[in-house]
């Protein structure tokens, strides 16, 4: 029994997001004249569903149809010999009125289809891919955040977590990232290192970096959606390690091959289609902070040093004698 629950949890997770929807061919569509009782030949002729749903053809028309994927001939191009062109990814053959036909999709894509028997009857539909409501891995395994992650030495472990979670074409993405000693678990600041980003097996983004107190971040806005590897490589910090190359299980590894990998993907954007520029990482760091506010507590208080000098070296001039320096 317990095994059997399992399976059945299993069963309706796989399908939790999964729909159904429904197209008419209402009667008339058979006929390609102007005055018929149809207004369209598929209702609705248009549709946006989602990878994994399933659509149902109902045939409420007095002939038989086809749902056939391809081009139609259009309203009058079959009075030139133009019957439509199939291309072969779906077909329902013919099915007779009261009948039904249905097709699950699981490609996303843009898929027109028409009748074979009467070629003036087309329909559309946009199969979009499923964008889940959580971060997950390039396997699709859920994440949850902070992700951790050790140098292959185990001398440093990093942490990442972006926002928003699910990332999404045209949409600025931050990452966040901290490296602490494993050790003593304490914030490792002034680390050296290169972010990169590779979608699709390309590189797509590099940056050098140096972390302060608090960790660092890049913003990064995706143009294209496919699977991704945040890679957070050559880290070093001169502080900790004084050595050019630590062994590793017997293996000499320098500092450039300390590296962390991180995955995800990206979706397309139902509700983008173009960004702005955004600043990939932060204009002003901690240093610069500190270096300003040393600037400015330093700099007056030289001037004021120099001025309460200047006052105690000035001759004094005598009351009794004003012509005369009092020594």
């Amino acid at each position: 029994m317990l095994l059997l629950t399992f399976f059945i949890l299993l069963s309706s997770s796989s399908f939790a997001f999964a729909e159904e929807y429904i197209i008419d061919i209402p009667l008339g569509a058979y006929n390609p004249e102007l005055n018929t009782p149809a207004e369209v030949w598929y209702d609705p002729p248009q549709l946006f569903v989602t990878v994994g749903d399933t659509v149902t053809w109902y045939n409420d028309d007095k002939e038989g149809h086809t749902v056939t994927s391809g081009e139609g001939s259009g309203r009058f191009g079959w009075m030139s010999d133009n019957f439509g062109k199939a291309n072969g990814i779906f077909d329902s053959g013919r099915f007779m009125p009261g009948d039904s036909w249905s097709y699950k999709f699981e490609e996303s894509g843009t898929f027109s289809y028409y009748c074979t028997i009467h070629p003036w009857m087309e329909g559309v539909l946009i199969v979009e891919k499923l964008i889940p409501d959580y971060p997950h891995d390039a396997t699709g395994k859920k994440l949850e955040f902070p992700l951790l992650q050790y140098t292959p030495d185990r001398r440093i472990e990093v942490n990442l977590s972006w926002d928003p979670p699910v990332i999404k074409t045209h949409e600025k993405i931050q990452f966040v990232y901290q490296f602490y000693d494993p050790q003593t678990n304490s914030n490792l600041a002034e680390m050296k290192y290169d972010f990169v980003i590779y979608q699709n097996g390309n590189e797509i983004f590099r940056d050098e970096g140096l972390s302060q107190i608090g960790g660092d971040y890049r913003n990064f806005v995706f143009s294209d959606s496919g699977s991704i590897i945040i890679r957070i490589e050559g880290i070093q910090s001169p502080s900790i390690f004084a050595e050019e190359s630590v062994t590793v299980f017997g293996d000499v590894q320098t500092k450039e091959q300390r590296s962390v990998d991180f995955t995800s993907a990206v979706y397309d954007n139902p509700e983008k289609t173009s960004h702005e520029t955004y600043h990939t990482k932060p204009a002003q760091r901690l240093t610069t902070y500190y270096e300003l506010m040393l600037f400015i507590i330093l700099i007056p208080g030289i001037m004021f040093l120099i001025a309460l000098f200047w006052l105690k070296q000035k001759p004094k001039i005598s009351d009794e004698n004003p012509g005369a320096v009092k020594i």
